[in-house]
C-alpha cells in the first residue's frame, strides 16, 4: 500500500513566514497590552498606596485627639467637685470619680446602686434630694442609650438648702415688720371689743341674760385674738414636715367631714368626688389638713346661700391634684395676683395669712397651688403634690 506521506504536498514556506509573522504580531499587541495593564495596574496600588498613608494617618490624629479628649476628661471628672457614677444594665458601679468615692467610699465600685443608696441616703420631700448624713445631696440622672446604664451627678446642696432655708425665714420676717402696722391695727380692734364687754359685765344692775350675751361676745372676740396669734407663729417659724404616710382619699374624706355641717348650716350644697382612692404621699398630714380646710373655708366664705362648692382628688401620672371650686363670683383679677401675699385679705375680720400658710405648707411638700377664676363664674384652687416620691425614689436607684 502507498505512504500517504509520501504522496502529500511540500510544505508551502512562503505560508509558514507568514502565519509566524502574524504569530509575533499578535503577541507583541498582548505584550504591549499587558505591559498597558501593568502600568495601570501599578498606578492605581501607587494612588492606594497614598490613600492609605492618608488615612492611617487620619486616623493616627482622630486616635491622637480621642486620646487627649479622653485625658482632658479624665482630669476634668478628678476635678469635679460633684460626684459623677457610672452604672451598667444592671445598675452596679461601673465607674466613680473621687468625688463619689470619697461620698460612697473607694469599694463602691462593682456594688449595686441599690445598696448604695440603702446604705448612705435617706429619701426627703424634695423629688431628686436625698439626705445623707447631717448634709443633703442632689442626684440627676442621664441614660445611656448604647450601653442600657445611667450616669448619675450627684451635687451637695447642704450650704444652697440651708440658704434657702434662711432667705425663706427672713422672707417671712420680713413680710411681717412690712405689715407691723396693720397686725397691730387686727389685734387692737378685738381687744378694744373684749375690754369693752368685759367692762360691762362688771356693771350693777347688769340683767343675767344682758351679762352672758356679753360674756359670749368677749370669749368670742379673745378667739379671734388667739386664731390671729397662731397664724402670725405659724407663719412666722413655718411648718414642719414630717414623715406621716398620708393616705389621701382618707385625708379627703376627713376633711369632708369636718366641713359638711358647715355647709348645710350655711345652705350650701358640698359634694366630695374621688374621695376613697389608695393614692399616698409622705408628709405632715397635720399641714395638709389644715391647708385644705382653710381652702375650704375660703370657698364657703365666697360662695352664696344656695351655692355649691366641690372637693376632687384625682391623679394625674406621678401627681395627685385636689381641687376645691366654688359657685361664687370669683376673684378680681387685680386681687389674684396678690391672693398668696402675707396679710393681704379682702375679709373684715380675716388675718390675710390662710393661704400664705397654705401655700408654704404645699410648696414644703414639693408641690404647688394654682387659682383658676373668672368673675362672675367661681373660683378654683387646685393642690398639685408628687405621689409616692420616697418610693418611686428608691425603686428607680435601686
Amino acid at each position: 500500500m502507498p505512504s500517504l506521506q509520501a504522496n502529500a504536498p511540500p510544505p508551502d514556506p512562503e505560508n509558514k513566514t507568514a502565519e509566524l509573522q502574524r504569530a509575533f504580531a499578535m503577541f507583541n499587541q498582548v505584550s504591549a497590552e499587558l505591559t498597558q495593564a501593568y502600568e495601570a495596574l501599578e498606578a492605581r496600588a501607587a494612588r492606594l498606596t497614598e490613600e492609605l498613608a492618608i488615612a492611617n494617618g487620619e486616623l493616627r490624629r482622630q486616635y491622637q485627639e480621642k486620646e487627649a479628649l479622653s485625658e482632658r476628661l479624665s482630669s476634668l471628672l478628678d476635678a469635679l467637685p460633684a460626684g459623677v457614677v457610672v452604672l451598667d444594665a444592671t445598675a452596679l458601679v461601673a465607674a466613680a470619680n473621687p468625688a463619689a468615692m470619697t461620698m460612697f467610699g473607694a469599694e463602691m465600685v462593682g456594688q449595686h446602686w441599690g445598696d448604695i443608696v440603702r446604705a448612705y441616703l435617706e429619701p426627703t420631700m424634695t423629688v431628686g434630694e436625698w439626705l445623707m448624713g447631717e448634709g443633703r445631696v442632689s442626684i440627676a440622672e442621664s441614660v445611656l442609650a448604647s450601653a442600657g446604664g445611667k450616669i448619675l451627678l450627684i451635687h451637695d446642696v447642704t450650704a444652697a438648702h440651708q440658704m434657702k432655708t434662711e432667705l425663706e425665714r427672713n422672707q417671712r420676717l420680713a413680710a411681717m415688720g412690712e405689715m407691723a402696722a396693720s397686725l397691730a391695727h387686727q389685734l387692737r380692734t378685738p381687744l378694744a371689743a373684749a375690754l369693752l364687754y368685759a367692762a360691762n359685765l362688771g356693771q350693777p344692775n347688769v340683767p343675767d341674760e344682758a351679762r352672758a350675751r356679753f360674756s359670749e361676745k368677749a370669749t368670742g372676740q379673745l378667739r379671734r385674738l388667739e386664731h390671729l396669734i397662731q397664724d402670725v407663729l405659724l407663719f412666722a417659724r413655718g411648718e414642719s414636715i414630717g414623715r406621716d404616710i398620708i393616705v389621701i382619699g382618707e385625708l379627703l374624706a376627713e376633711a369632708a367631714q369636718t366641713v359638711e355641717p358647715l355647709m348645710r348650716e350655711h345652705g350650701l350644697i358640698f359634694a366630695a368626688v374621688n374621695p376613697d382612692f389608695e393614692a399616698k404621699i409622705v408628709g405632715s398630714r397635720k399641714a395638709l389638713f389644715g391647708a385644705l380646710i382653710n381652702l375650704l373655708e375660703n370657698a364657703m366664705q365666697a360662695a352664696p346661700a344656695g351655692g355649691k362648692i366641690c372637693l376632687t382628688g384625682k391623679r394625674q401620672g406621678d401627681l395627685l391634684a385636689i381641687s376645691v371650686r366654688d359657685s361664687g363670683p370669683g376673684i378680681a383679677r387685680e386681687t389674684q395676683a396678690r391672693i398668696f401675699e402675707p396679710f393681704f385679705t379682702t375679709k373684715g375680720q380675716g388675718t390675710g395669712l390662710g393661704l400664705a400658710i397654705a401655700l408654704g405648707v404645699v410648696r414644703a411638700h414639693g408641690g404647688s397651688i394654682e387659682l383658676f377664676s373668672e368673675p362672675g363664674i367661681g373660683a378654683e384652687f387646685v393642690i398639685t403634690l408628687p405621689l409616692g416620691s420616697v418610693e418611686s425614689g428608691m425603686e428607680n436607684n435601686g
